[in-house]
């Protein structure tokens, strides 16, 4: 293992500073991949192809030691287009699975990347550890409390290491900007606002149902969500806005803010969420899930406010997203574009002065996909889950706040959270945290 280590640490100096698929043909890099040795070689399957799925392999494929062995989709188009790019890039094709389960009985693989849709996570994710596979998974890692809960138990009972795509836990700028927050330089903190306007996003048009894609294999895409006739609207990437299968812009952009204000306050579960919005861009689009949301959460000390609005981008502080922790000294903004800190003003011998010193815009260095590849990486070639950025554990945090969020906006109400019994103390609100599999699909035991 110290061999692996040594090697591993070699390749992420070498990742750190060039994209080795990028400057090597598919023949050179194999040359190269084949003078590594097996024992230090990762065998990775990509479960659901597309979107994240591929942006996932496709970061990790620039680490010389990865290789993409196997692919699992229901969509067969898919599965052609991503053996034909891992052709590209590595000169060999994976093998193809429709079924994920079938997968991840082939005893080669040693990683397995998540990156189907929400309602997908769970199963795929106990059924990879319990085969003895390590795991990244994208986020949100479930659709439900219920699922984020058995998702941590099953990591703890395999041992695996388990990562979550909240890659902003790799950028430069939130590690910089979660280390001021820390320093006490802000003063006391009573608000912190975490933001996502989309303005890109326009209306979900009404279709009518019809027939699957040919090559597609539907039912085994629905899996557990409710058995509903094919609608192109829930299917490839626009799943995300119908309750079924995610949990909108909350799960989907909320996860990354909320993880970041979390951690920097050093808090875990909120007393109180309540959520006010709706359809308000897009009232008769095809979507479920709100387009415009405020929710806010109630902390000791101070109050957490998520906001997020479709169809426009005229977010808090000029920017699109991001958190801002604002605090008796100065407020300091972060966002995927960098971080600043705008001092407070006080009146010192007739003067304004600033309490604290301006820290000008700062942009990221690197990317914080790649980096976050390289630490899971990492952390497996040591099988050591503690060097993760972001583990099942810290993932599950973010989702179980958003999916809180969620469950504020879906009862109308003012909930509390019940820390000592690990739930709400509103019977409707508990009833939201449950998952329910349909089909034949079981809820995994742990």
């Amino acid at each position: 293992m110290s061999s692996r280590r040594k090697f591993l640490q070699n390749t992420m100096l070498m990742g750190a500073g060039l994209s080795m698929p990028s400057i090597l043909t598919a023949a050179d890099f194999g040359a190269f991949t084949r003078k590594i040795k097996p024992s230090d070689q990762l065998n990775y399957g990509l479960i659901g192809c597309k979107g994240m799925g591929w942006s996932n392999m496709n970061a990790h494929l620039k680490i010389p030691n990865v290789n993409c062995v196997a692919l699992a989709d229901i969509d067969q188009s898919v599965l052609d287009q991503r053996t034909e790019d891992v052709f590209k890039l590595r000169g060999v094709r994976p093998k193809q699975y429709r079924d994920y389960r079938k997968m991840l009985e082939d005893p080669d693989i040693d990683v397995v990347i998540i990156g189907t849709p929400d309602h997908w996570h769970c199963l795929n994710m106990v059924d990879a550890v319990s085969a003895g596979k390590h795991v990244y998974v994208e986020k949100p890692i479930a659709n439900t409390i219920e699922e984020c809960q058995i998702m941590v138990k099953a990591q703890e009972r395999y041992g695996k290491v388990v990562q979550v795509g909240q890659w902003q836990r790799s950028g430069s700028q939130y590690d910089q900007a979660i280390e001021y927050v820390k320093s006490g330089k802000l003063g006391q903190i009573r608000l912190v606002k975490c933001w996502a306007y989309q303005g890109w996003m326009k209306p979900v048009p009404v279709q009518p149902d019809g027939p699957a894609p040919a090559g597609v294999d539907y039912n085994m895409w629905l899996g557990p969500a409710p058995k509903r006739p094919f609608n192109p609207n829930r299917f490839h990437f626009n799943f995300r806005w119908f309750w079924d299968y995610a949990g909108g812009l909350m799960t989907d952009w909320g996860v990354h803010e909320i993880d970041i204000a979390l951690y920097a306050m050093g808090v875990s579960a909120p007393k109180s969420i309540m959520a006010s919005g709706g359809k308000f861009a897009y009232p008769d689009d095809a979507s479920e899930t709100p387009d415009t949301l405020q929710t806010v959460y109630e902390y000791d000390g101070f109050n957490m406010l998520w906001e997020h609005a479709t169809g426009i981008d005229g977010g808090n502080y000029g920017t699109t997203e991001g958190i801002a922790f604002i605090g008796n000294n100065a407020t300091l903004v972060v966002n995927r574009g960098g971080w600043k800190v705008i001092p407070e003003t006080e009146n010192v011998e007739g003067e304004r002065k600033p309490k604290v010193e301006e820290v000008p815009h700062t942009r990221p260095t690197g990317s914080a996909l790649d980096s976050h590849a390289q630490n899971f990486v990492e952390s497996v070639m040591a099988n050591d889950p503690s060097k993760l950025k972001c583990a099942i554990q810290t993932g599950s945090v973010a989702a179980i706040n958003a999916q809180m969020g969620n469950i504020a906006y879906k009862t109308g109400k003012k909930i509390y959270w019940d820390a000592v019994n690990n739930q709400f103390t509103d019977a409707d609100a508990n009833d939201l945290m449950k998952a329910h599999y349909h089909n034949g699909w079981q809820v995994p035991k742990v």
